[in-house]
């Protein structure tokens, strides 16, 4: 990899990726490791490389739930194995439960699936690094550091120019810079946006009872949606889907108030939760976000620039690890004489990622709506549902194997 420069110069790759998240790491890492020449556009600001730094690490709030899809992708590029495995927490249960006097609950279980785990808990920090690694050792990768203003395509590629005059010239540009992607913005692709006047609240807790790889989820009606996932040794990491006016008094609370809401949902599965120290709380505004298109001439969007659902799930990371999946797969499958920005590759990248992208966003929408119902009788049939669904064990496979990336 070459060391970061400015991008006062006219720089000319295969692949130009703009971003500097996990999902656009990884991209650049297939990409390259697939043969072709990347370069990498991140802000100014960004630092090149996490280094890792002596001692114990804080642990870090924002982790990922990331399914087998995820898994596979990582191990084929060789990231999975450099991860930090002692903070690595694999999910062996999913229990959904509920609300109301009779709540309803739903169990899901690796033995039950077939597998290992359904799931791995992965700090961002953890994986950044490991891809920050990976990246080093990458052949032909060039991280420029700089700021877009404008993208141009043509039949013969795109160019991203930036604001000190320099150029990437590309023969594809792939929009891996989130949820207000820019890359979008300059395609003139439009999104149809709805807020869901919720925040994600995270934040880490030590318990006093051994987990057991177990994620629990909470259905509660007016005070959002609670999920408490597994973190190596007797740890949990909390989700907190929140109403707004809820997600600002938990803010204004301490953790240790924060700590004594949670008992109330766990009982006694989890025993006494405290705070992890020096650990801060944080929160996340919640959003649906449809981009209209994923491609355009000589662009394709993946990750949170091509899509953004609802956290219930925990989701959103993996269906940008299958695009960037499908996107390596399209284009290594495209005939030798289409290039790799090609108008008709792209659109199969766009057909391919339809369905699984539509899926997802009917299935966390309808859910979060139908869970955000305060209506009796409403909150009587979904939990009458989840108590259905637990005892169809064809259906529930089936809804394991789609949400294990399977």
């Amino acid at each position: 990899m070459t060391s970061p420069n400015s991008s006062s110069a006219r720089h000319q790759s295969a692949v130009c990726i703009v971003g500097n998240g996990a999902i656009a790491k990884t991209t650049a890492l297939g990409f390259a490791q697939a043969g072709h020449s990347v370069t990498v556009l991140v802000p100014p600001s960004a630092p090149s490389n996490l280094a890792a730094t002596g001692g114990e690490q804080p642990w870090d709030v924002r982790v990922y739930a990331l399914n087998h899809t995820a898994h596979g992708l990582l191990s084929q590029l060789k990231v999975w194995g450099a991860l930090d495995m002692e903070r690595v927490a694999a999910v062996d249960v999913m229990a959904v439960n509920g609300d109301g006097a009779k709540p309803g609950d739903l169990a899901f279980d690796a033995f039950g699936a077939h597998v290992g785990a359904l799931a791995w808990i992965v700090e961002d920090r953890n994986l950044n690094q490991a891809l920050d690694a990976a990246l080093r050792f990458a052949p032909n990768v060039t991280i420029v550091q700089g700021r877009a203003v404008g993208l141009a395509s043509d039949p013969d590629g795109a160019t991203v120019r930036l604001d000190d005059g320099g150029t990437i010239a590309s023969a594809l540009v792939v929009g891996a810079d989130g949820a207000q992607s820019w890359v979008r913005g300059q395609c003139d692709i439009g999104v149809d946006y709805r807020s869901y006047h919720q925040r994600a609240v995270v934040a880490n807790f030590a318990c006093e009872k051994p987990h057991h790889g177990v994620a629990h989820q909470w259905f509660t009606g007016e005070e959002g949606i609670v999920a408490l996932l597994p973190l190596p040794g007797k740890r949990v990491s909390l989700v907190w889907s929140a109403p707004d006016a809820l997600a600002d008094t938990i803010m204004n609370e301490s953790l240790g108030e924060l700590a004594v809401r949670l008992a109330v949902l766990a009982g006694d599965k989890l025993g006494e939760l405290k705070p992890l120290q020096p650990e801060a709380v944080k929160d996340l505004p919640l959003a649906l976000i449809r981009p209209h298109a994923i491609v355009a001439p000589r662009v394709a969007l993946v990750g949170d620039a091509a899509h953004v659902v609802h956290p219930l799930a925990g989701h959103g990371m993996n269906l940008g690890f299958a695009d960037v999946a499908a996107l390596l797969k399209t284009i290594a499958a495209r005939e030798p004489q289409r290039a790799i920005g090609d108008e008709r590759v792209l659109a199969r990248y766009a057909r391919a990622r339809k369905e699984d992208i539509l899926l997802m966003q009917v299935a966390t929408d309808g859910l979060a709506r139908l869970f955000g119902t305060n209506l009796e009788p409403v909150r009587i049939a979904r939990n009458l549902g989840l108590n259905l669904l637990d005892k169809l064990p064809l259906l529930k496979r089936r809804l394991m194997s789609h949400a294990m990336g399977k």
